[in-house]
């Protein structure tokens, strides 16, 4: 195989994805599926593009990936009319495992051209359009291309969700994965020190988000999400995105930035800290002590095999007694190739939690007019219990 093009941004190694294409294709194996077939159009939440091909979907431009269970996989994306193009047996420098790339200028905005999408798609899967078809991820997976597929030539095949499959090898992490979300959280350890180092009375909060984002993709971050929540006590908001990033900070707020990038490599972390500008209050002090120790708990009944349901429901237990308010979205969850990735740590969650798996862990609560909320990541370690992953300081910060 030729070498890695120098543009790419750190690369994983072509042995860490032949581990995942034959751990994938031995499950295949097992459950009699002919081929998977994949589609994201970001790298936010569109990871098992990225997880088999080492390549983001990006932009809103969709990406189709064909990974079959005997050849190597074929890839549709944005391109010209009649594009087919082979890529040689010892690859180009950018595709691993691909046989064949199709293309058409195909946009999500322009709906009559995601016919293009299907029929690029039926043509990779003809060796299999009488067999079975496993969907990946059906949460990415446009109707266009799900039901053109089952009422065109593959309409024989035998259609089924392939995407707990795929779930059970992509959650558990690889040495060389952990080692690379080990690298985001440096970058965004960083990242939050540089934005913290800038809070001041007179700055935008969308300065302050922008100090990070540009420290973060210094070292290696691609995408992200850069969300604040600035306001006088007793006022409180919760994360805010650069469209509501406008107003300027004053003596006396209570201010939280909280970084989701990806790093090197293109895995995910997650970092937030509370700060103060100025002195903080008895009872900003009193709810942080609270917030630390109900992550505490948490991490106290987190460990390999553990259920995600009794995790969140002892959790919100705490936070009863506590008299606070019930978590009722999500505060502990895995992170990867997707911003939020299985296990989610709720009452709904069947899968449980492993040695080897990444998770953000982000207690939040709002009362006595204050947003309260922290944000870390923790593996999952070879003793089966959780290791913060993140180096900076946790503390409520007195800025200014």
């Amino acid at each position: 195989m030729v070498a890695l093009s120098p543009r790419t941004n750190t690369p994983i190694s072509t042995k860490e994805l032949e581990r995942r294409w034959a751990a994938i294709r031995a499950r295949m194996a097992e459950q009699k599926i002919d081929a998977l077939v994949m589609q994201s159009n970001n790298d936010g939440m569109g990871g098992y593009v990225k997880y088999f091909t080492d390549l983001p979907a990006t932009n809103g431009y969709p990406t189709t990936v064909v990974f079959p269970k005997d050849d190597l996989m074929t890839m549709v994306g944005q391109a010209g009319f009649g594009t087919d193009t082979a890529v040689p047996a010892d690859g180009d420098g950018v595709h691993r495992g691909v046989k064949r790339l199709l293309g058409a200028p195909v946009f999500v905005s322009a709906g009559y051209s995601l016919a293009y999408d299907v029929e690029l798609t039926e043509k990779a899967l003809e060796p299999y359009r009488d067999g079975t078809i496993g969907w990946v991820g059906l949460g990415t997976l446009p109707y266009s291309l799900t039901s053109g597929l089952m009422r065109g030539r593959c309409a024989k095949a035998k259609f089924v969700d392939a995407t707990e499959l795929v779930d059970a090898v992509k959650c558990v992490k690889s040495d060389e994965e952990l080692a690379r979300i080990r690298d985001t959280a440096a970058v965004q350890d960083k990242a939050i020190e540089a934005a913290l180092k800038a809070v001041q009375p007179g700055k935008r909060d969308i300065d302050i988000a922008a100090l990070a984002e540009y420290t973060a993709r210094q070292l290696g971050s691609e995408q992200g999400l850069f969300l604040v929540a600035s306001y006088q006590p007793g006022k409180p908001t919760f994360w805010l995105d650069r469209h509501n990033q406008n107003r300027t900070l004053q003596d006396g707020d209570r201010f939280h930035i909280l970084v989701e990038t990806n790093g090197p490599g293109g895995f995910w972390t997650e970092i937030n800290r509370p700060c103060v500008i100025g002195k903080a209050t008895q009872q900003m002090k009193d709810d942080f002590a609270i917030l630390m120790e109900a992550r505490k708990f948490t991490l106290g009944t987190v460990r390999d095999g553990a259920s995600c349901k009794e995790v969140w429901d002892s959790y919100n237990d705490f936070l009863k007694k506590h008299g606070k308010a019930e978590e009722r979205r999500l505060y502990f969850h895995g992170q990867g190739y997707d911003l939020v990735e299985r296990p989610l740590v709720r009452f709904d969650e069947p899968m449980r939690i492993a040695k080897n798996m990444n998770f953000a862990c982000h207690p939040t609560f709002i009362g006595g007019g204050l947003l309260n909320a922290i944000c870390d990541n923790f593996i999952i370690n070879e003793k089966g219990v959780p290791e913060r992953v993140h180096k900076f300081p946790e503390q409520l910060f007195e800025l200014g």
